[in-house]
């Protein structure tokens, strides 16, 4: 085999790779676990373990600490682990209303109206169909007389086409959505959320954000929902406060010490004040965030001083004056705005003691402390300002609506800055601020940047500014300057950005998730691994290796890409361990043909390899097209699946065929005798000649009965059972403390819920229902949510019970998904098509095995119309029931064009490029009789995988695992019945129009 070194540098480099990738896993769980014996079930210990890790040299190799090892292990997602999902949407009517001064022009409101409704509908594209609705109710009128005004003059002349104004709108609407993305993160940051996911949908106004471990669903509406506030404050330098923060200090002092029942001697002689004010500071500074590791938390005497300093110095004990060392070798105060540096940990507890009726009767009216947005970089250490208050209402000194416009640019030396621009009012009370804050040339002040309370940046003013126009530097990078652009529009115009779609999953199933996704995965690998080697002996062992090594690179490549693992993730992994033996069975059945043939076993390993790459390439290239087109147009747990099919695809590809038949040659290198079969396998579907074609006419009976019964239950049953992401509105999982029933639940619900009746379902067992609802479902108040669930909770009185998990999707988002999964089945089918006609030369067999995919989602979904209410599970047509049907379709083109090589093959030997009549219905039945082993042992390998994930994998995946093992029967029966000998029919069709 040529390539062989190669193949091994590249096997090499990636085990590598992804073992690099794994390791952070590893480490960070080691720490974890030592969090755990050091708290002995304490939470808060644990918790305060981690905190004082973080910035410690965990991954000592590499010098990584805990914090940096966390944020690269493997991100599990929320049916995993627990926590929240949302989906936010970015008004663009408001933010257009606002561009255009919210005129109260008659049309214009009607235009964004309608252009809303179309969108509602499954429209694209907000500011088109605006314009092009404006343009419908008031022809000849130009839109930039609304919007061409002294704000946005410099980008909008007055004379400027309708066109024109629509590129302007679409680059106001990016840029909103963009300061969106970059307000919500930082309030999420702000959360203290660890590990959030946030992506933007590209192409449209939402937001998807992921929070692990979130439940509090009230306080996120209200975080992420709020209207964003710019302000400009002029701030206090430390000098002016550093004594106010020293009588804070002994106020506390001795409030606290009146209120502790007990004092040693001990407590009074640790304080450290020897040395003055600010050497005293300084040690308790280093005390703070030097000894505050946990690694000295054991020490009995390190533990008792901590104690003694936090009695007698209770503010500096956590918070730590900013100073530097100066001339004389004595610590002096560090000139600027920040006052003080508190450890995240810390930071509640400082706002705890500025609360105090004690304390926060000595802080002045003119002062008021703010945060900045993030911690210091490489630390969980926050900056703490002291904000001025210069007026009597105690307003900011300037707004976010004098902010007209705001650049990142380079200045001269090409180093990043930020340009802001005024609007004409602004750049008045501007020039007066800046006037005042560089007053003295020795004492230039500072101005902060803050946006929902909290300091984004407080650059020192260096001169007067009078003309509005503004720049702001310092050690920025270009994502710095970006962020910080977007931040000073931020205020400029209003978008408000709602929630359209959330879905919120327990800790509790989270767990139970991780469990049953575990042993699922588990089991159906070692049934894998035991049919391989059973069935193939020797040979059976190669491809295991090859599986093993297959399973690592998938995990190591999630990892390196940051992709997110959630349960339909695993069973994609299941999926594509189960796939990835096709080609090694493949492989073995041709090899096995050669052996029969009389060939030596190296020759027939080599002819084998050879002769089953058509087949692999095909099968592994349609997979991957399904993969890419699910990835395209799912999102979330669909998305997720996608992914690790499209990794999954290629890490087989090399891994079953690159490196098995590496194996192969240097067993046979070393003499090794190598075995294809044993007793008991080695006449397995031998002689087989079943008559496909001649039976064909009844196969389409079947399948006409089945899926004329499929449109009969679908009339009985009024459609089809469509899930909430389908059809919208809110669902609840409620877990009960004993059986209940689901009639006498709707009839509960039904009063609360506006005498709208919900449906009410049971999911996987008795104790537990899901509870579909529509009630307020347009609504969009922010407190609709609370509404609707204070009414479930009302309903619901009187029973135990636990709401598990909960989804909600506006009807927008829910037309939005199903547009998706129509495309994506419609595209699926074009694609397989065209790559059929341009890789077999011949339209019959494109069209073939698109009819067999049209026959197989009929067929699918026949099945779920006829079993709706029979099975003891739900069996909703949703979003993993698409990424379901495309799998289906994945199977069944896998199988289809294993076949038609066998057919390209023959030809090829024959040299001839067609038969007709009984000679092609001889050649297709030889070309199905041969590949049948190879068809029902990898069926059955795939269906054995999968009823161990239905049976084990838990309640979540349990309707998506169903049309999965639906569909690999009814792909197999399709692709030996209907997909090929079909092919006889549209050849003699066109025969005869010839």
């Amino acid at each position: 085999m040529q390539g062989k070194g190669f193949i091994k540098f590249i096997a090499i480099v990636l085990a590598i790779v992804c073992a690099y990738a794994l390791s952070f896993t590893l480490v960070a769980s080691s720490v974890e676990k030592d969090a755990k014996n050091y708290a002995k079930g304490d939470l808060a210990k644990e918790k305060a373990y981690l905190d004082s890790m973080s910035t410690e040299k965990v991954y000592p190799l590499l010098g990584f600490t805990y914090q940096s090892v966390k944020s690269k292990e493997i991100n599990l997602g929320l049916d995993l682990k627990g926590g929240m999902n949302v989906t936010m949407e970015i008004s663009l009517a408001e933010l257009v209303k606002s561009l255009a001064d919210n005129t109260t022009d008659a049309n214009f409101n009607k235009a964004l109206q309608n252009a809303q409704v179309q969108l509602n509908a499954g429209g694209k594209d907000y500011i088109k169909l605006f314009v092009n609705e404006f343009e419908k109710l008031s022809p000849g009128v130009k839109l930039a007389d609304y919007f061409s005004n002294q704000d946005n003059a410099t980008q909008l002349k007055s004379s400027a086409s309708n066109g024109e104004v629509q590129t302007f709108l679409e680059k106001e609407a990016t840029s909103a959505i963009d300061r969106s993305f970059i307000i919500l993160r930082s309030r999420i940051d702000g959360f203290g959320v660890v590990s959030p996911n946030m992506q933007k949908q590209e192409g449209s106004n939402r937001i998807l954000i992921e929070m692990p471990g979130v439940q509090d669903k009230e306080r996120v509406s209200k975080l992420l929902q709020g209207s964003a506030e710019l302000q400009f404050w002029q701030v206090y330098e430390v000098q002016e406060v550093v004594s106010l923060l020293e009588n804070i200090n002994k106020t506390l002092a001795s409030t606290l010490k009146e209120t502790t029942t007990t004092a040693t001697a001990d407590t009074t002689k640790a304080t450290p004040a020897t040395g003055g004010k600010l050497a005293g500071l300084e040690k308790a500074a280093i005390d703070t965030t030097k000894g505050g590791k946990l690694a000295g938390l054991g020490k009995k005497d390190s533990t008792a001083a901590k104690a003694a300093v936090a009695k007698s110095n209770p503010l500096f004990s956590i918070l730590s004056i900013p100073t530097y060392q100066g001339e004389n070798g004595q610590p002096a105060l560090r000139p600027g705005p920040i006052v003080g540096w508190v450890a995240q940990k810390d930071t509640a507890k400082v706002n705890a003691y500025f609360k105090m009726p004690e304390v926060a009767a000595s802080i002045p009216s003119t002062m008021k402390f703010m945060w900045g947005v993030k911690p210091m970089e490489g630390s969980k250490v926050f900056e703490l300002y002291a904000i001025k208050v210069t007026s009597a209402d105690g307003k900011p000194d300037l707004g976010g609506d004098a902010v007209s416009d705001s650049r990142n640019d380079f200045d001269q030396k090409g180093k990043p800055e930020v340009t802001m621009y005024m609007t004409s009012e602004g750049a008045a009370k501007w020039k007066k601020i800046t006037a005042e804050a560089a007053a003295d040339p020795q004492n230039k002040k500072s101005i902060a940047i803050v946006l929902d309370n909290a300091v984004y940046s407080a650059p020192t003013v260096q001169n007067e500014i009078p003309n509005g126009v503004s720049s702001i530097s310092g050690n920025f990078t270009q994502e710095d300057t970006k962020d910080l652009s977007n931040i000073l529009k931020a205020g400029k115009l209003p978008a408000p950005a709602r929630i359209a779609g959330s879905y919120i999953v327990g800790p509790t199933l989270g767990a139970q998730a991780i469990h049953d996704g575990l042993i699922s995965f588990i089991i159906a690998f070692i049934v894998i691994l035991v049919f391989m080697a059973l069935y193939y002996h020797r040979a059976g062992w190669v491809a295991n290796f090859a599986l093993l090594l297959n399973l690592f690179f998938i995990m190591g490549i999630l990892v390196s890409l940051g992709a997110v693992l959630t349960l339909p993730g695993i069973a994609g992994i299941v999926l594509v361990i189960g796939l990835s033996v096709d080609a090694n069975i493949l492989i073995f059945e041709r090899i096995r043909e050669e052996l029969a043939q009389g060939k030596n076993v190296a020759t027939a390993i080599k002819e084998g390899f050879k002769h089953a790459m058509p087949s692999i390439i095909d099968s592994n290239v349609t997979l991957f097209i399904l993969g890419a087109i699910l990835w395209f147009f799912g999102s979330g747990p669909v998305q997720g699946f996608a992914t690790t099919l499209c990794i999954g695809i290629l890490s087989s590809l090399f891994a079953a065929v690159a490196i098995s038949r590496v194996v192969f040659d240097s067993l046979l290198n070393r003499k090794i005798e190598i075995n294809f079969d044993n007793n008991f396998t080695r006449n397995a579907f031998k002689n087989v000649a079943f008559n496909f074609v001649g039976r064909r006419k009844i196969y389409y009976v079947i399948s006409t009965v089945i899926i004329v019964l499929g449109f009969v239950f679908y009339f009985k049953n009024d459609g089809l059972n469509l899930g909430v992401d389908f059809k919208g509105g809110r669902t609840y999982l409620v877990h009960f403390d004993k059986a209940v029933n689901t009639e006498d639940l709707k009839v509960k619900l039904n009063p609360v819920f506006g005498n709208e009746t919900p449906e009410v379902k049971t999911a996987g067992e008795d104790s537990q229902v899901k509870i579909t609802t529509t009630f307020h479902i347009e609504d969009q108040n922010p407190k609709t949510d609370k509404v609707v669930e204070d009414a479930l909770n009302k309903g619901l009185a009187g029973s135990k019970y636990e709401i598990v998990s909960s989804q909600k999707v506006t009807p927008i988002i829910a037309s939005d998904i199903v547009n998706g999964a129509f495309y994506a089945v419609l595209l699926s089918c074009l694609f397989m098509f065209i790559y059929i006609v341009v890789r077999f030369k011949k339209w019959q067999y494109g069209l073939g095995a698109v009819i067999a995919l049209f026959h197989d989602v009929l067929m699918v979904l026949s099945f779920y119309t006829i079993l709706d209410g029979v099975m003891p599970f739900s069996l909703e047509i949703g979003q993993d029931f698409i990424a379901a049907i495309l799998t289906v379709m994945g199977y069944t083109m896998t199988e289809t064009v294993v076949v038609f090589d066998r057919i390209r093959e023959k030809l090829k030997e024959s040299g001839k490029e067609d038969l007709h009549g009984e000679a092609r219905n001889n050649l297709i039945n030889f070309a199905l009789n041969s590949t049948l082993s190879r068809t029902i042992l990898t069926s059955l390998t795939v269906f054995f995988v999968l009823l161990v994930i239905f049976i084990f994998g838990g309640d979540s995946i349990r309707g998506f695992i169903f049309a999965l093992l639906i569909g690999r029967i009814i792909g197999t029966y399709s692709s030996l019945c209907i997909s090929t000998p079909i092919v006889i029919d549209l050849g003699s069709s066109a025969e005869k129009k010839n």
